[in-house]
């Protein structure tokens, strides 16, 4: 009987083990644990986007640092895009891990037009239809990005719809562009990941290589 390869032969067939795994191959238990982890995280990003909604003191003055805040929030959004489809790329469960980016991603969007619209009907009351509380701007974000529009809430002054065009354009291009980018990116790493050893076969969990 031959002897068994050394360790360093076998790390390679480890890594090419660990990097093969599939979501579908996982045992139920591993299953729910791994969606569960998910579905926690992702409340957690959604609940602190929220909490830093709600405590951020938006009863300020409209001015240059408004906007500067305001584009800053763009490129961090963007920044948050490009951070996750890298993610994406190197994940072990590319599909699970793009949920968590399109909820995370589209909470911090919401989130920045929402207190851009408290700091317009702050400083403008005469801005929209009513006076907006944080509650009533994220709901009207909510129902722009959503193409809903109930109608209930309008902008009236020319910022306050300068500003809801622009959420109209960019949540198109969230939706199109960056939700194509985001599953690119997963079917990407999936080829990646199907590519390696396709030869190989795959073992179920515990399972060791066969002796020669």
């Amino acid at each position: 009987m031959s002897e068994l390869p050394s360790e360093p032969a076998r790390r390679p067939f480890r890594r090419s083990f660990r990097k093969r795994r599939r979501y579908v191959d996982l045992p139920v238990g591993a299953r729910r644990r791994l969606m569960s982890v998910s579905v926690l995280r992702s409340a957690a990003a959604v609940a602190l986007l929220l909490g830093v909604y709600y405590t951020a003191p938006l009863d300020r003055q409209l001015d240059g640092g408004t906007w500067l805040r305001f584009g800053f929030g763009l490129v961090l959004f963007a920044g948050v895009v490009v951070w996750q489809v890298r993610s994406i790329g190197r994940s072990e469960f590319p599909r699970v891990r793009a949920i968590q980016a399109i909820s995370t991603g589209l909470t911090l969007l919401m989130v920045l037009y929402a207190g851009t619209y408290c700091v317009i009907s702050f400083n403008q009351p005469d801005g929209f239809s009513e006076a907006l509380s944080r509650t009533d701007a994220l709901y009207f974000t909510v129902t722009v990005f959503a193409t809903v529009g109930f109608g209930d809430i309008v902008p009236r002054t020319e910022l306050a719809r300068v500003v809801t065009m622009t959420q109209m354009l960019v949540g198109l291009l969230a939706l199109g562009l960056v939700a194509k980018v985001l599953w690119g990116a997963v079917e990407t790493a999936v080829r990646r990941r199907d590519a390696e050893d396709p030869d190989e076969p795959t073992l179920s969990p515990g399972a060791t290589p066969e002796r020669r």
